[in-house]
């Protein structure tokens, strides 16, 4: 059987792995041929494809990014550009499709399957925002890039008496800047999921500072919105998903604090950085355990699924499933936080 692969949307720590296993094991064990799409769904639109096999993978089980490219590329958008990919998978002779992507990708994944293709998901975002699984590869990455961060800044903010703004990626979904801040301490965190009055943050990092604190560090996620009508923001261009290009409510948030409190205030936004670079050891195995069950899935025809982490156990669920709805940060968890605000 020929296989095809794709990664779609943003890049993250583990990509490689996941091509990787499916490569060793769908070559290897199964003999199959696979096939690798060149940046997403703009290369199943254009026909750009790559021959994946054992000797052009080995080496990649550390490395970041994607071999394959990727893009924001969403065939419903383009047109007729639906029929082109289903003509490009017809002529590829693609049996099954892996989809190693988020919620836009593994959408258009869906639509595929409406139309008869042999599709496979694989969850990928560093947002850690599918549902269906408890965790999806690159999240570790970026929370353990975000913390290292935040470590170094609590020593410049102390020497400085200094309040730091810390922005990290999270669209609508606070995973990262929630786990990054209790492991590192932050004094303040921001989630879309709780709309925030700057009021009330400003007054908080005052009465620490008049209980002897010399500093403090704020978390804010990219998604984090202010109460309606506590602070005005600005509104950025739109992908081809429908999605603003966010970034820079942090400089908002460091302006409004400084202002209303006097205290010098610094940002740090981490942003792309949390992207790159080599994924952590669970990453390295999430990813793994992923690509062969996902290869598994395909060479046994169990198609319309994605693979998934329950507990300890990788699993396959229905590719709907996970696009139900965005899995958000439990309030019982930002609870946990909350008690070591001050």
């Amino acid at each position: 059987m020929r296989v095809g692969v794709l990664t779609g949307g943003g890049d993250c720590p583990g990509l490689n792995a996941v091509i990787r296993a499916i490569v060793r094991k769908g070559e290897g064990t199964y003999g199959h041929s696979v096939i690798g799409f060149r940046h997403g769904w703009r290369g199943v639109l254009e026909d750009e494809t790559v021959e994946l096999d054992v000797g052009s993978t080995r080496g990649l089980l550390p490395r970041g990014g994607t071999i394959l490219g990727t893009s924001r590329t969403n065939p419903a958008k383009v047109e007729h550009g639906i029929e082109r990919a289903l003509d490009t998978l017809r002529s590829e002779r693609i049996g099954a499709l892996i989809v190693i992507g988020g919620e836009d990708t593994l959408g258009v994944a869906l639509q595929l399957e409406g139309h008869g293709v042999n599709v496979i998901g694989v969850p990928k975002t560093i947002d850690n925002d599918l549902s269906a699984t408890d965790y999806t590869f690159g999240f570790d990455t970026a929370v353990q890039v975000a913390t290292d961060a935040i470590d170094r800044l609590h020593t410049t903010a102390e020497s400085h008496d200094r309040v730091m703004v810390v922005e990290v990626m999270g669209r609508h979904a606070g995973w990262i800047a929630t786990h990054a801040g209790l492991a590192g301490g932050a004094d303040v965190i921001l989630v879309p999921e709780v709309p925030f009055d700057i009021a009330e943050v400003c007054e908080h990092i005052r009465r620490r500072h008049k209980h002897g604190a010399r500093f403090s560090i704020v978390v804010v996620a990219e998604g984090a919105i202010p109460k309606e009508g506590s602070m005005e923001t600005q509104s950025g261009e739109v992908d081809a998903f429908g999605h603003v290009r966010l970034g820079g409510i942090s400089n908002r948030v460091q302006e409004e604090i400084e202002q209303r409190t006097g205290f010098e205030t610094r940002v740090t936004i981490l942003g792309h950085v949390l992207r790159g670079g080599t994924p952590t050891a669970f990453d390295r195995v999430l990813a793994t355990r992923f690509g062969v069950e996902a290869i598994d899935a395909a060479h046994e025809n169990d198609f319309g699924k994605m693979v998934a982490l329950r507990g300890t156990e990788i699993l396959r669920v229905p590719l709907e499933d996970a696009l139900h709805e965005l899995k958000t940060v439990d309030a019982r968890l930002l609870d946990v936080a909350s008690v070591f605000f001050g």
